[in-house]
């Protein structure tokens, strides 16, 4: 018997089962109902997980909404659908998450667990919900708790531990581990649907990682291979923890409580259960890290967007001055931008060269994105087809890597306690159910509680383990490249080393029928990869008048499941032990991430990723030819391995006065892929907050979850450059009546704190709702005006394509559309604050080459201001927040509210805008092995 009967949901990107609410009907459902339903429960066990081990003396806390429970039997979803009601502990972590946005003013440490999960080890003998032996087994246990239904899994073998997270992690997870395999293939619409979001999806990362079953096996046998007795240990740990998936899923269709999802798409029959669910194997697990990877991972492969701006600005400037216009607004180094190590060390890398060769910039005119769809039939001809797909493209081909991750971290020398305090956590989008799941995992050589991505759930990778806590934010380092491969013969042939080669043509022919779940109608199309040396093709072009494709290198590439090594080692409390362990698990990790860490001792910081070693002169901004001269040193296409960059080189420090993250610079000469690390960045909103503090002393958890959870409401644009656009309009009496009410409700915003929050909880309706109406409406207007005129409109355009303009809450951004809480991450916040700084005469470091806003006159800067802000005034709600599939128009609280979106037939309500992460610690160990 199972626990309790899964439910489940389909993803963002898949789309909701609209035939799904009109098919079911009330008499229906209550027959289905009574046929479906399978038991529920185990018996309760009377016996907690032993604790001896947990030095956090109950001051770790986690939370990760909506809820642990991520499958639904078909009845579940049916109630859902049809009344609203929630599976158990499907939701009971949405509420507390939601409620600190008004609840973190009378904060409290007594109160911190009124918002966050008790993370501490085990689970007290009254609170133990179920405990079962997963298929009979002897060596592990899995224990569930009452509050939130979090699997604590005990072995006493590692096989036994690793079957019961395999094993717990389908009880859980099972349609969204089973979606996302399909999603890394490039298989989804054939196995969920055909619906446009679903087509966008899985071209997404079928462009990223175009892999054939054969490079899947080679990546896990390269991995068992390179990592000697560890390598071993993680294989053995894989065929655990999937012979558990495997039990579940047997388990699951004989006793008929599956996610109801395989029945709505086709999968399984209701009646006669016939059909199959496929066990999951081992490729799986690197197909499913390649989306991870891809998403959160992986900063770079910009640079034909970038070379375009570049010619734009040399065409309206010239060569030498276009080229000083384009390093000022790429702020590579940004003297001004806010950084994680704080302290002055400089960590050279991917900087502009002194002498900069082998850029292979296009001729004029000449670039065409490569086609990916082939072939289309049916609905995947329609015109909302195409345009999922040209969202794709954009999203896979640019630099910004959005996500919301972030680190308030202080030393022990700044606290109450006399400890280090933290809170942190990784920002994965808002999702039913999560992407992430809560577990806690004890055996020989395991112990630890945190979140794991589902199906790569075999270690924890972002949590606590005895003493010591760690997290991780996504950094965006470079770590892709694009070489200009000259062709030969045909389109299909290029040069290698002087040889005239083929390109390799990988292709994925999908085709889909319409479901109860989505009733899309019938279509198909191929989506067609070719493959060189240096990586996918993803442009043509012409360079000097030769024909070339730019193709992309990435260094994680055909690697995805190199980082299982450095999760493994830090469940491990035999590695780790204190910061410098915990640095060198960081270091296995190929993926860019920054990591931070606490114990009752000690606070670190370590930058992950393999970082190429580029050849001499080489500008990692730009495509490159495909020449040896100018591949990453001893670097070998067959395995997709080069020189990379040593630790010590990486961004690292160990007990800095306090670290800060939001995706901002790492540290001095240290360049991320993406634009934006300039004078404000919404890592500052953090950065002031916590400086603050530490300057004062004596900081809590308490007031280091209010410093992070007041930076989640604040308008970055309100708070860090609103100021200085009212100096400017200002500096001379404003006698316009509409500008002057404009005004006065912006002042009066700001001084209230700029903050975009309820009138009281759950009102729905924003204090200061018209000033953050009017800046809404006004910033788009202004950046255009202020920098339009001066730019020209082509080399503005181009550089809207290096960095949006704007990224409120409302607006749809990144892999998860609107209704994503992050926001303020890519933006001309930098741009607007240095110009207008200068316009006012202030001092301006590292400075943009002119002034912009009114030609550098302050009185003609005040006439483009005002002009724009009576023109943002008398836009009407409806106007700047048109609606959308969520929200009506002019219903500005919905329209930045947070939605979870369903991945499957389990539906949650909406919750007030936060800007803030998914799983999130609060931590403070009290002791020390």
């Amino acid at each position: 018997m199972p626990r309790r009967a899964p439910r489940n949901v389909l993803f963002d990107k898949l789309r909701t089962p609209r035939r799904l609410t009109g098919f079911l009907k009330t008499a229906s459902i209550c027959v289905l109902v009574a046929g479906l339903l399978s038991p529920v429960t185990r018996a309760t066990a009377a016996e907690a997980a032993a604790t001896s081990n947990d030095y956090c003396g109950g001051q770790c806390s986690d939370i990760l909404p909506p809820g642990e429970n991520g499958n639904a039997t078909l009845a579940q979803i049916l109630l859902n659908q049809a009344f609203g009601t929630q599976p158990a502990h499907a939701e009971d972590q949405l509420g507390p998450y939601a409620g600190l946005a008004t609840g973190y003013r009378g904060l409290t440490d007594a109160k911190i667990n009124t918002f966050f999960n008790d993370a501490s080890f085990g689970v007290p003998s009254d609170q133990v919900a179920s405990t079962e032996k997963p298929a009979g087994r002897g060596d592990v246990t899995i224990v569930r708790d009452k509050k939130t239904g979090v699997p604590h899994i005990t072995g006493t073998t590692r096989y036994g531990t690793e079957f019961g997270a395999g094993y717990a992690a389908a009880e859980d997870r099972l349609w969204l581990m089973d979606v996302f395999r399909h999603v890394g293939r490039g298989q989804l619409t054939g196995f969920a649907g055909g619906a446009a979001a679903n087509q966008g999806l899985e071209q997404q990362f079928y462009r990223d990682a175009p892999y054939t079953e054969a490079d899947l096996q080679a990546q896990i046998d390269n991995a068992v291979a390179h990592n000697g007795a560890r390598g071993q240990q993680a294989l053995t740990d894989a065929d655990a923890y999937l012979a558990g998936i495997n039990s579940y899923i047997d388990a699951s269709d004989s006793g008929r409580y599956f996610p109801g999802e395989y029945v709505l798409t086709g999968h399984k029959d209701s009646v006669t259960n016939a059909g199959t669910i496929d066990h999951f194997k081992i490729t799986d697990l690197v197909a499913l890290a390649s989306v991870i990877g891809s998403l959160f991972g992986s900063g770079g492969g910009g640079e034909v967007d970038n070379a375009l701006s570049l010619i734009a600005a040399q065409s309206k400037y010239g060569v030498e001055q276009g080229t000083r216009v384009w390093e000022s607004f790429r702020m590579r180094n940004d003297a001004e931008a806010a950084l994680t190590v704080h302290d002055g060390t400089s960590f050279p890398y991917a900087g502009r060269p002194d002498d900069p060769k082998g850029r292979a910039l296009p001729d004029a005119g000449s670039v065409t994105e490569e086609p990916l769809v082939h072939d289309r039939t049916g609905s995947a001809v329609t015109v909302s087809a195409k345009s999922a797909s040209d969202a794709a493209a954009r999203t896979s081909l640019g630099s910004a890597r959005r996500g919301m991750s972030n680190a308030l971290v202080v030393s022990g020398k700044y606290t109450a306690s006399g400890r280090p305090v933290a809170v942190f956590g990784p920002q994965t989008g808002y999702f039913a159910p999560q992407l992430l799941l809560l577990q806690e995992i004890q055996g020989p050589g395991i112990s630890a509680r945190g979140a794991s991505f589902a199906g790569l759930s075999m270690y924890v990778e972002l949590g606590r383990g005895q003493d010591y806590s760690w997290s991780a934010t996504t950094s965006g380092q470079d770590i892709i490249d694009t070489y200009a491969v000259e062709l030969c013969q045909d389109d299909h042939h290029y040069l290698y080393h002087g040889t005239c080669t083929a390109m390799d043509q990988v292709e994925r022919k999908n085709a889909w029928k319409p479901t109860v779940a989505d009733g899309t109608a019938e279509g198909s199309y191929t989506m067609r990869v070719w493959r060189t040396k240096y990586g996918p093709v993803r442009y043509r072009a012409t360079v000097g008048g030769k024909k070339v494709a730019y193709t992309t290198l990435r260094s994680s590439y055909l690697h995805e499941a190199d980082s299982i090594i450095g999760f493994q080692m830090l469940n491990d409390p035999g590695y780790v032990k204190g910061p410098k362990d915990f640095q060198s698990a960081a270091q296995h990790i190929n993926y860019t991430f920054n990591w931070f860490y606490a114990d009752s001792q000690h606070t670190a910081y370590y930058n992950s990723g393999d970082n190429p070693v580029r050849a001499s002169g080489v500008d990692a901004e730009f495509p490159v030819p495909a020449e040896s001269a100018y591949e990453w040193r001893n670097w070998d296409p067959a395995t997709n391995t080069a020189d990379y960059t040593p630790p010590s080189a990486h961004p690292n420090s160990v007990d800095q006065d306090y670290y800060i993250s939001w995706n901002n610079k790492q540290a001095k000469d240290y360049t991320t892929a993406s634009w934006g690390d300039g004078s404000v960045h919404r890592g500052d909103l953090l950065d002031d907050r916590v400086a603050k503090l530490v300057a004062a002393g004596g900081v809590t958890r308490t007031e280091l979850v209010q410093a992070m959870a007041d930076a989640a409401l604040a308008d970055l644009r309100a708070e860090d450059v609103l100021p200085e656009l009212l100096r400017v309009i200002g500096s001379s009496p404003v006698t316009d009546s509409t500008a002057a009410a404009a005004v006065s409700k912006l002042q009066a915003w700001v001084t209230a704190g700029a903050r975009r929050t309820e009138t009281s909880a759950g009102s729905r309706k924003y204090a200061d709702a018209d000033a953050i109406r009017i800046l809404d409406a006004w910033w788009p207007l202004l950046v255009k005006a202020e920098f339009e005129p001066g730019l020209g409109s082509d080399l503005y355009t181009a550089f809207t394509d290096n960095l949006p303009v704007d990224e409120a809450p409302s607006a749809g951004h990144g892999p998860t559309g609107s209704h994503a809480g992050s926001s303020f991450q890519y933006g001309w916040w930098s741009y607007v604050d240095k110009d207008i700084r200068a316009v006012l005469g202030e001092s301006v470091r590292d400075g943009l080459p002119q002034k912009y806003c009114g030609g550098g006159s302050l009185g003609a800067c005040r006439d483009v201001l005002i002009g724009t802000l009576k023109e943002a005034a008398g836009k009407t709600a409806a106007q700047v927040y048109p609606g959308d599939d969520q929200c009506s128009a002019g219903d500005q609280w919905c329209a930045d509210s947070i939605a979870q979106r369903p991945l499957g037939g389990v539906k949650h309500g909406r919750i007030s805008w936060q800007n803030r992460p998914t799983f999130q610690q609060v931590v403070e160990y009290t002791s020390h092995r």
